[in-house]
Formats: structure tokens, C-alpha cells, sequence
């Protein structure tokens, strides 16, 4: 195959030694060695859609979005096939960190999915909504205290945090992630459907609505359900962590994993918190109530003049069985 004149060979064993090691140093966390190398291999063989292709992902692990963008370009013009190249999603991803949405509408097309609003007497310069990619869970803060919650997908790159942080992550409900594009895990549902993991890459929208942490008594899960159900009708989100969270270590957690949604107890043995427990080193519930713990430990996502008023509302349905304390914000 010919490409601008060039015939299309196989990389030399320089490159390839060059690719190699810079991939090594990648690992390390070397990136401006890799980066030494990875320009070096592109000088070489410039020729080779992979040689762009490389040099887009390091500047991707950088974030170097108008580098990632630039040599992303230079891959997809060498690219011998019309769809699915992953060239193609890194670009997405650099044009969406850089809100270039004509170019993100581009690059997910030329990927193969469909982008309502990107035909040819649309002004397709606005981002890209309504691809209804559904709901999947997100890793934050991959590389320190990695924590998976679930959220929207707003399209291939982008997803919004429906569930509320623990403040370890530094994130909060309602924000907005940029995600990388290959899975890294999978959550299994009580129901049956399983739901993709991504990595965030970067915060990209940041929510203004803080968390709070609060210790409630709840002398039934519907008392507990009741103060969820509030916040979700005054807009916001309420968690009982005692018992959505998880301790897991990272290979369980980078695995297919059955989620905690659901009834039924939730033992299993890739669950390395503490069973029985109230809070982040607790997971053990039981749908008939016999090992319920009235103290529960809860993440709250509202705003400060409406937090005290909702756990007050709440408390006031059903004084004999609801209590709160020690509201404190944490994120």
C-alpha cells in the first residue's frame, strides 16, 4: 500500500527497540524519557500511523491535550482501515478535553458510533448529547485511593458522578470526569446486566455542591431510604455508605465483580472490609433486617442551606424512629 508516495513497510528493528523501552519508562512514570524516544521513533518511521499513535497516548497520560490532539491527527490521516481504529477514540477524548466539539463529533463518527446532530445541515459545534450510552462506574483517582462509583455517561469520553464520593477521592456528586475509553473492570447487577468500569483521566466539570458526612440513627432501612428519597426530591443525593462501600484490593477491583446493588446478603470473599461494621470498612446487609445496624453512617450531596433543613424534615416524619448528629462537611 502506498501512502503520499511511501510504501508501507514494517517498523525497523530500531523503532521497534525505541517503542519498547519508551513503554518501559511509561510504566515508571518516566514520560519525558519515553517522550525522547517516542519522537525518535516517529523520526524514524514517520510513516506508521503507530507512531503518532504512540506518541498521542503519552501525551494523553500527560494530559497534554493540544500535543495528544496534534499527533492524533498526524495518526488518523495514516490509518488504512475507515472505522473502529482506536486512533480515532484518542482523538475523541483530546477534542473533548479541549471542548473542540466538532472535532470530538468527528472522531466518534469516524469511529463508527452515531452522533445525534452531526448531519450535514446541523451546526454540529456544540457537544455531542443525546448518544444514550446509559449508565456505567467510574475509577477515580486510579492512581491513589482508587474508588469506583456510578454515573451517567454524557457521551464516549465524559461522565457524570451520580454517587457520592467518599472524600479521599477529592470529587463530588454531580461532577463531570473525563474517562479513557478501554474498560478496566466490570460491576455485575443483581438483575443481570453488567456495567463497564472506566479510569478518570481528569476532572473536566466541577460540581459546586459540597459533601457532608452524618451519623444517623434509622431504625428500619425504609427510615434510611426515606432520607434518600428527600434528597432526591429536592434535586440533590443522599448515600448510606455503611453500606454501599467496599473495601476491595485493586485486582478484585479491576475484575468482573458483582455490584452491591440489590437484595440479599452481600458476603463474598473479595470483600476485604470488615463485615458488621458501620461505615467505609463496613459492608454487610441483609434484605430481612435481622442484621440491620441502626447507625449508619451517610454521605449527603447538598447545599449548605439546605442540608440541615432536609435531615431535620426528615427526622420530623417519623421522630420515634429517626435521629441525626455530628454533620460535618467533608468534600
Amino acid at each position: 500500500m502506498r501512502i503520499f508516495g511511501k510504501v508501507r513497510h514494517r517498523p525497523s528493528a530500531s523503532w521497534r527497540q525505541a517503542t519498547d523501552r519508551a513503554f518501559t519508562l511509561i510504566g515508571d512514570g518516566r514520560y519525558e524519557d519515553a517522550g525522547a524516544l517516542l519522537t525518535r521513533a516517529a523520526d524514524l518511521e514517520p510513516w506508521l500511523s503507530e507512531s503518532w499513535f504512540n506518541l498521542a497516548l503519552l501525551h494523553k497520560f500527560r494530559h497534554d491535550w493540544e500535543q495528544a490532539r496534534a499527533a492524533g491527527l498526524r495518526a488518523v490521516a495514516l490509518l488504512d482501515r475507515e472505522s473502529g481504529a482506536p486512533d480515532w477514540w484518542n482523538v475523541g477524548i483530546a477534542a473533548t478535553a479541549l471542548q473542540d466539539w466538532p472535532l470530538a463529533r468527528r472522531a466518534w463518527q469516524a469511529y463508527g458510533l452515531k452522533v445525534p446532530g452531526s448531519g450535514l445541515n446541523s451546526a454540529a459545534t456544540t457537544e455531542p448529547t443525546g448518544m444514550e450510552l446509559g449508565s456505567a462506574a467510574v475509577r477515580l483517582s486510579p492512581e491513589g485511593e482508587a474508588e469506583v462509583v456510578w454515573g451517567r455517561r454524557l457521551d464516549p469520553a465524559r461522565m457524570e458522578v451520580l454517587s457520592i464520593p467518599l472524600p479521599s477521592s477529592g470529587r463530588r456528586w454531580g461532577e463531570v470526569v473525563l474517562h479513557d475509553g478501554v474498560p478496566n473492570g466490570e460491576r455485575v447487577t443483581a438483575a443481570g446486566p453488567s456495567y463497564p468500569v472506566f479510569d478518570e483521566i481528569e476532572l473536566w466539570a466541577p460540581s459546586p455542591v459540597p459533601t457532608w458526612v452524618v451519623l444517623l440513627e434509622a431504625a428500619t432501612e425504609e427510615d434510611r431510604d426515606a432520607l434518600e428519597k428527600l434528597a432526591s426530591d429536592a434535586g440533590f443525593a443522599a448515600e448510606d455508605w455503611s453500606s454501599s462501600v467496599r473495601l476491595l484490593c485493586r485486582a478484585c477491583s479491576e475484575s468482573r465483580m458483582e455490584s452491591d446493588e440489590g437484595d440479599g446478603e452481600h458476603l463474598d470473599p473479595h470483600d476485604h472490609s470488615e463485615p458488621g461494621h458501620p461505615g467505609p470498612l463496613g459492608h454487610r446487609t441483609a434484605g430481612g433486617g435481622d442484621l440491620w445496624v441502626p447507625e449508619r453512617e451517610c454521605g449527603l450531596a447538598a447545599p449548605a442551606g439546605l442540608v440541615r433543613g432536609l435531615l431535620d424534615g426528615w427526622v420530623a416524619d417519623s421522630p420515634d424512629s429517626r435521629e441525626w448528629r455530628d454533620l460535618e462537611e467533608v468534600c
